[in-house]
């Protein structure tokens, strides 16, 4: 996430002070604990929470057990990998629904936190679990907070109670109560009461929420929290905490350019767990919040289990099957390419995804220049193909692509680029649908590939190229050069191993992966 972006620098950097060392000097720790420290303070973290976890980082990095380890510096990155997770709550909590339906919902949170959006969020997300949930416009003060929840309620899918017009109009209290007992009535499952915020924490505030609270009693109360103000969600959670209470946190505007001091602050300081996150402007971009998947991507470790769910939710698996098949007998076609595509962009924003792998840091320069909306231009450029063009690009003469070109608003370079892109795309298809490894233009064998790989690898190498093409082989001896010498960490996607070490790929490797994903 864009948010942990500099902590992740910072902590990185105070690792590398480690590496290579077989015993750590208690100078070694206290200067490593320092860079912490400081990155964390850096980050928004509340003093109290910097101080307990470095204290207890130091304790436990000069044991020893770590002192007779056989890499040192990895049982202290795995150490703070234990210690974030603590302090971001140690496990997952999920909602608690109630035995005997609905499951009453409140949120609560200062105004600008982004409630009203993040109660869409919720909603669709509970649809896409089984539930049937109800939106309750209880936010009676804000100018349009009605019709903003009506809207979003819409492009969710979900019901909205809205007995009142709001802007300063009505009784939020009545409103949620009645929203409750209509939720009964026509057999929703859950309710979300969306109440009133406030640019500050006051009394009236704290009055109204409390009544809505005492009138519904609701299951869950979540505090929704913008995560870019830093230090004072600190004190925003306390007040909230003592005039109101609440069951869990909700973090906002994680995918925005804060320093993340929030989530790594609210949960210790509460004592509350932090349930959901909100990641992006989508009402898709909302997920569970899970401390040792965040702990893992503050430290560069990747969220692989995350991308899977993602890819589980979004891919169908009988589509899956016909495309492996296709592969086999080698009759993959432009629709079976569009159709992965968009696949692909259901899942979310790409530049998420390749920030969830292992060693995303090295990239991210490049995954910040990725341009989402190629993707789109691809699919308007195969969607003005005929029907007879897709299944067959063979077809694709000059006139064709010419005409392809006008009828997408793109040239004929980038028709042709695109060809080069779907052929490449393909083989490398063909080669993981027969059980190779897959060869990226530059790079040779993928990283982690195994030892097969880099046999084959080796090979190649002494082989050396067999073009008669002067030019052509001079480029592929380079690219040959470009594979080799460039050993991957086992196990490790990019040549990052868990503990920050091994090198990424190259500048020149990045950019022909960025070519294939759609830049030219």
């Amino acid at each position: 996430m864009a948010t942990f972006g500099n902590l992740s620098d910072r902590l990185a950097d105070a690792f590398k002070k480690l590496r290579g060392k077989g015993k750590l000097s208690p100078a070694d720790v206290d200067g490593t604990v320092r860079e912490i420290r400081r990155a964390l303070l850096d980050a928004d973290v509340a003093l109290e929470v910097v101080k307990d976890f470095t204290a207890n980082v130091r304790e436990r990095a000069l044991s020893d057990d770590v002192n007779k380890a056989l890499n040192p510096a990895q049982q202290v990155v795995q150490i703070v990998n234990e210690e974030l997770v603590r302090i971001l709550g140690g496990q997952q909590r999920r909602l608690q629904f109630a035995k005997n339906p609905p499951t009453v919902i409140m949120l609560a949170g200062l105004q600008g936190a982004g409630k009203t959006t993040l109660a869409g969020k919720l909603a669709k997300w509970l649809s896409s679990e089984g539930h049937t949930p109800l939106l309750v416009a209880a936010d009676l003060q804000r100018p349009n907070a009605v019709t903003q929840l009506q809207v979003v309620g819409e492009q969710a899918g979900v019901k909205v109670w809205a007995p009142e017009p709001g802007n300063g109009k009505g009784n939020p209290v009545k409103v949620a109560k009645d929203g409750v007992k209509e939720a009964q009535r026509r057999q929703f499952d859950t309710v979300i009461i969306d109440t009133a915020g406030r640019l500050g924490v006051d009394a009236e505030l704290m009055k109204q929420a409390s009544d809505i609270r005492k009138a519904t009693d609701p299951d869950e109360v979540l505090f929704v929290i913008d995560a870019i103000i830093g230090q004072d969600a600190v004190n925003t959670a306390k007040a909230f905490q003592e005039g109101v209470d609440f069951t869990g946190v909700v973090l906002t505007k994680l995918d925005g350019d804060s320093r993340g001091g929030a989530a790594l602050s609210v949960a210790s300081v509460t004592g509350r767990p932090i349930m959901f996150a909100s990641t992006g402007e989508g009402l898709d971009d909302f997920e569970p919040f899970h401390p040792d998947r965040m702990a893992s991507r503050i430290l560069d470790f990747g969220d692989i289990l995350t991308l899977i769910e993602q890819a589980q939710k979004t891919f169908d698996e009988e589509e899956a099957k016909k495309v492996a098949e296709k592969l086999a007998t080698d009759n993959f076609t432009l629709e079976d390419f569009l159709s992965q595509m968009q696949q692909l962009r259901n899942m979310g924003s790409l530049k998420g995804m390749l920030g969830m792998l292992p060693g995303a840091k090295a990239m991210r320069q490049q995954i910040d220049n990725i341009d989402e909306r190629d993707l789109v231009r691809t699919e308007a450029i195969i969607q003005s193909m005929t029907p007879a063009e897709r299944r067959q690009p063979k077809l694709l003469n000059g006139s064709r692509r010419l005409r392809i070109a006008k009828g997408s608003g793109a040239t004929v370079t980038d028709v042709n680029a695109l060809m080069t892109r779907f052929e490449q795309a393909s083989k490398m298809m063909k080669t993981v649908a027969k059980g190779g490894v897959p060869q990226v233009p530059g790079m040779g064998p993928l990283p982690g590939a195994g030892f097969g790989g880099a046999r084959k690898q080796q090979q190649s190498k002494k082989k050396g190229s067999k073009s008669g093409n002067p030019a052509k082989r001079a480029a592929e001896e380079a690219a040959l050069a470009a594979g080799a010498g460039r050993p991957a960490s086992a196990g490790s996607a990019f040549g990052v191993g868990r503990d920050g070490s091994g090198s990424g790929p190259s500048e020149e490797d990045l950019a022909t992966i960025q070519r294939m994903l759609g830049r030219n």
